[in-house]
C-alpha cells in the first residue's frame, strides 16, 4: 500500500514537472516577445524613456520577470526571461516596429515598402479638425462641469491601483471644446490603440468597398478553405466576429491570441488555420484572429502594389491623423487587430469621422451607408453589444434598458482597447470622447466619465 502511494505521488510530481516546463516553453517566448515589442514601439514609434516604459508597461504580473534593453546603433528592443526565451523587435522608419518571428532578422529588415511619408505634419496655422489651430468656441457647454468632468478622469482615489489616464479629448459639435494630459504628455503624444485599431480596419474595408474591390457579403477569398465548412464564412461575419471559428482570446498566458500577436511572423495566415467550429453567423466571439484574417484579405484586395500607401492616402491623411501608424507583423500585413498608435487628437479625429456618417471637412471618405451597417448589432451578439469591429451600447433586442453603459444614449458606439483605450462616438449628443491610458489594475469608470461630459452640454441639445 505504501509503495502505491509513493508511485502515485511520483506520479503526480512527474507529471506536474512535465506540465510546468511544458508552460514555461510555450509562456516565455509570449512574455519575453511582448515587452521587446512594446518597448521598441514605445520608445521608437512614441519617443518615451525606456526605464519608465520598463517601470510601467512591463514592470507588472509575469512581465515583470522579464529583463528588456534598448539597443539604439540598430533601433531595436530586446527581451527574456532569466535568459531564456530571447526575443527581438525592430524599428522601421513609417512602419514602426515589428517582432522579429520565423524570418531572419537581416532579410526583415531588407524588406523595402514604399510608405507616403505625411504631406503636412498638423499645424498650428491650420483650423481643427484638419489642423491643430484651436479657435474661440461657438458652442455652448457649462465650462464648470465639463472641468470636474476632466478632473474625474484623471483624480486618483487608489495609489496601490492607479487608473492611469494619460489623455482626454472632448469634441462637441465639431468643435475640441476639452482636452487635458497627464505630466510627460502632450497634444503630439502618440498611444498604443490596441483592439481600437478593429475599429481602423473597419473603416479600410468600407473604403475598398466603396471601390469595388470587395464585397462584404461575398465568401471570403482563401483558397484553403473551399473544401470545407468554411466556404461559408463571408466578410460580413468575420467583421461581425460571428465566423464560427475555433479560437480562443485570452492574454493571461498561452493562448491562440498570444500565440498569434508574440510568435507568429504571419498572424493572418495563423488564425485562417482555425478550424471551423459552429455555423457562421450563429455564435459571437470577440476575436483579434478574425480582424487579422480580414487584415490579410485587405491586403490581397488592395494588392502589393499599393499595400502600403493605401491605408494613408485613402484614410489617414484625408482625415488630417498625420500621426496614425499600423505597424506590420514579420510578414509584412498591418496587425489590424492591435497595433496602432496615435495622438488624443488623431483618435479624436477618427471618431469624429464616423460620428459625421463617413464626412470628414465636407468630404466623403466611408461609403453612403457604411457607419449604419457598422453599427446594426451582430445577429449573434447575445446583447446586441457588437457589431461590424465596433462596440455598441444598444442594449439587448427588444431590451435597450439592458445596456452596458445604462448612463449613456443607446446610439452611443465605441472602439475599445486594452488597457482602456476608448473612442466613444454619440451622434444623438453630437459627442466624441477619447480616453487613453495604461488601466492594468484599476479601471476608469467611463460610464460616469462620459455620463458627466454630457451633463456639461446644452440641456437642448439634441
Amino acid at each position: 500500500m505504501k509503495k502505491t502511494v509513493i508511485r502515485i505521488l511520483w506520479g503526480t510530481l512527474v507529471v506536474a514537472l512535465v506540465y510546468g516546463v511544458s508552460y514555461l516553453w510555450r509562456a516565455l517566448p509570449i512574455i519575453s516577445g511582448y515587452g521587446a515589442k512594446n518597448l521598441c514601439s514605445c520608445v521608437f514609434v512614441a519617443g518615451r524613456d525606456a526605464n519608465e516604459v520598463i517601470s510601467q508597461e512591463l514592470g507588472n504580473g509575469m512581465l515583470a520577470y522579464g529583463s528588456y534593453a534598448i539597443d539604439r546603433t540598430d533601433s531595436s528592443a530586446s527581451g527574456s526571461v532569466f535568459g531564456l526565451a530571447a526575443r527581438k523587435a525592430i524599428y522601421r522608419e513609417g512602419l514602426g516596429c515589428t517582432l522579429v518571428a520565423d524570418i531572419d532578422e537581416k532579410e526583415l529588415r531588407n524588406v523595402r515598402v514604399g510608405t507616403d511619408k505625411s504631406k503636412a505634419t498638423q499645424s498650428d496655422t491650420l483650423a481643427w479638425p484638419l489642423g491643430d489651430r484651436l479657435d474661440s468656441l461657438s458652442v455652448p457647454v457649462d465650462k464648470s462641469k465639463l472641468e470636474d468632468a476632466i478632473r474625474f478622469a484623471f483624480t486618483e482615489t487608489d495609489t496601490a491601483r492607479p487608473m492611469n489616464t494619460r489623455a482626454v479629448v472632448v469634441v462637441y459639435d465639431g468643435q475640441l471644446v476639452a482636452e487635458r494630459y497627464a505630466p510627460g504628455y502632450h497634444a503630439h503624444s502618440k498611444h498604443l490603440g490596441w483592439s481600437m485599431t478593429k475599429s481602423i480596419t473597419n473603416a479600410i474595408v468600407g473604403i475598398l468597398s466603396a471601390q469595388g474591390k470587395l464585397d462584404v457579403n461575398a465568401p471570403a477569398p482563401i483558397e484553403a478553405w473551399q473544401t470545407d465548412a468554411r466556404a461559408k464564412i463571408t466578410w460580413h461575419n468575420l467583421l461581425q466576429a460571428s465566423s464560427g471559428l475555433a479560437w480562443e482570446e485570452d492574454y493571461g498566458g498561452p493562448s491562440k491570441a498570444t500565440n498569434m500577436l508574440f510568435k507568429e511572423k504571419d498572424m493572418g495566415h495563423y488564425a485562417a488555420q482555425s478550424p471551423p467550429q459552429v455555423e457562421p453567423n450563429t455564435v459571437f466571439e470577440y476575436s483579434s484572429g478574425t480582424t487579422n484574417i480580414l487584415s490579410m484579405l485587405v491586403r490581397q484586395a488592395i494588392g502589393e502594389d499599393d499595400y502600403y500607401r493605401f491605408y494613408q492616402r485613402e484614410l489617414f491623411e484625408k482625415i488630417g491623423a498625420h500621426s496614425l501608424v499600423i505597424e506590420p507583423d514579420a510578414g509584412g500585413t498591418y496587425v489590424g487587430s492591435s497595433y496602432s498608435w496615435a495622438t488624443a487628437r488623431d483618435w479624436a479625429r477618427f471618431g469624429l469621422l464616423y460620428l459625421n456618417d463617413g464626412l470628414f471637412a465636407g468630404n466623403r471618405i466611408l461609403p453612403p451607408g457604411w457607419v449604419r451597417y457598422s453599427t446594426t448589432p451582430a445577429q449573434a451578439a447575445p446583447r446586441g453589444e457588437y457589431g461590424a469591429q465596433w462596440w455598441l451600447n444598444a442594449g439587448e433586442k427588444g431590451n435597450p434598458g439592458n445596456r452596458y453603459y445604462p448612463d449613456l444614449p443607446t446610439d452611443c458606439f465605441q472602439a475599445e482597447g486594452y488597457d482602456g483605450q476608448f473612442v466613444f462616438v454619440i451622434p444623438s449628443r453630437k459627442l466624441v470622447v477619447v480616453r487613453l491610458g495604461l488601466s492594468q489594475k484599476n479601471e476608469l469608470d467611463m460610464n460616469a466619465f462620459v455620463a458627466k461630459i454630457i451633463e456639461a452640454l446644452p440641456a437642448d441639445a439634441p
